[in-house]
């Protein structure tokens, strides 16, 4: 059970549910957990929304929404290794506050994994997973009694994969790619785990002068090399061309960034502090409607999207057993906001859209400092206390606008990326009980 208390009103969260975790025999294990949440006030998320709340398909009310969130799977492992069947929300990437490769913040969706580690200097992750598109096929559909239209979601389905090589102790390089893809059924060829996707899907589609996949590029790096030191970076590119670079381009390339560093009992035992810092050029996580890097139309990378950046500090300590107190700042921007235009139909309109300086204008702005408190009073049983001032704003723009861009007022866009329970400078108390989750 949670509250939240601020000016604009009251907003309740419950939740219940149940979970388990299982062996048969010695190399299968299963998982599942079910959570049933209502919502009594203005806090529904939207997948428009820029903060890093969970995203759900809700089941609206007077009162305010109900969501459902199902997760489970059985693998199938030995020392080295494991391959399973999942509905779950995978992150990747090193990050304290929020991933820009997987972030986990969009609804879980069922997929096919494999893990492997066959010696200590390597390994490898990859899943095939089945997205939800949000998109109709218009061919796709069934009727009731009266003759009324059904339609079913287009297919949509995404394969990724991430090798991870330690060369020496501690310290951990990844790189990776991934693709989705929107064919009539499932393509055997990005089953392949250790595949480099775009090539194959320049195979599959440029050939025949059909319209490519949506494929993405990705490192991660991560060193504890330094005493109570913990580096952190990642890039995530959805297209690279080298001469984006050049200081007579002003094309940019579609790239989101983080770099970070976390410190552990440093100056004090039971002390941590993080800053992270994360910038996304234009049109990075963005495709066409049924190939954008999203399912259920909620972005799987960063929170706050495209053309955006973001400052975000942590200072964390544990002053006795069982308490934990977490004060945080977070700064985050989100600039002009851009569609993906054809590139084939219109090849000036996305140059000139990438031309544009990074965030050349500021749409929406928040601020927010939180004190938050949670203490384990009994074995899985937790009373949480936070305190949190925010400042979340929509501007108007005054750069002229270009083929491609959403021109929306300043009131338009702090509702099209906010909840109304935070519009504006607040101070929000909230307060909860948490049982076994």
């Amino acid at each position: 059970l949670k509250t939240m208390y601020n000016a604009n009103g009251l907003v309740i969260q419950r939740s219940i549910g149940a979970e388990f975790n299982a062996m048969i025999g010695k190399n299968i294990s299963i998982y599942g957990s079910l959570r049933d949440i209502s919502n009594w006030g203005d806090t529904l998320s939207s997948y428009h929304f820029l903060n890093n709340e969970p995203g759900y398909e809700y089941k609206e009310a007077t009162y305010g929404g109900d969501f459902s969130d199902s997760r489970g799977g059985i693998k199938l492992s030995n020392s080295w290794g494991s391959i399973g069947l999942v509905k779950d929300n995978p992150v990747w990437g090193d990050s304290y506050y929020c991933s820009n490769i997987l972030s986990g913040r969009a609804p879980s969706f069922p997929m096919i994994t494999l893990h492997l580690k066959p010696v200590s200097w390597f390994e490898l992750n990859y899943f095939h997973g089945w997205l939800i598109s949000n998109v109709y096929d218009s061919l796709n559909y069934y009727m009731d009694n009266s003759g009324k239209k059904f339609y079913r979601p287009a297919n949509k389905f995404m394969a990724a994969n991430m090798f991870t090589f330690t060369p020496f102790r501690n310290f951990n390089f990844s790189f990776g790619n991934s693709i989705i893809y929107a064919e009539s059924n499932i393509q055997p060829a990005y089953f392949i785990p250790i595949a480099f996707y775009k090539s194959m899907d320049h195979l599959l589609t440029k050939g025949i002068g059909a319209e490519n996949q949506n494929s993405q590029f990705f490192i991660n790096f991560s060193s504890r090399n330094l005493k109570h030191t913990h580096f952190y970076g990642s890039v995530f590119v959805d297209e690279l061309s080298f001469s984006r670079f050049l200081p007579d381009n002003p094309e940019h390339n579609p790239i989101s960034s983080k770099l970070g560093i976390q410190l552990t009992n440093f100056p004090l035992a039971n002390l941590s502090a993080v800053a992270e810092f994360t910038t996304t050029s234009m049109i990075t996580y963005k495709h066409y409607p049924l190939l954008t890097y999203a399912s259920n139309s909620y972005n799987l990378g960063h929170y706050l999207g495209d053309n955006s950046r973001e400052w975000y500090f942590m200072l964390k300590y544990k002053p006795i057993r069982g308490l934990d107190i977490q004060l945080s700042y977070i700064d985050a921007v989100h600039g002009n906001e851009y569609q993906f235009i054809k590139r084939i139909n219109n090849p000036n309109v996305m140059k000139q859209i990438i031309s544009q300086d990074v965030m050349q204008d500021i749409s929406w702005s928040s601020k927010s400092i939180g004190l938050n408190a949670t203490y384990e009073v009994f074995n899985n049983t937790f009373c949480n206390f936070a305190l949190m001032y925010s400042d979340v704003n929509g501007y108007d723009i005054s750069s002229t606008a270009i083929p491609g861009e959403l021109r929306l007022t300043a009131a338009e866009f702090l509702k099209r990326y906010t909840p109304a329970s935070l519009y504006g400078k607040n101070i929000t108390v909230s307060a909860g009980i948490n049982f076994g989750f």
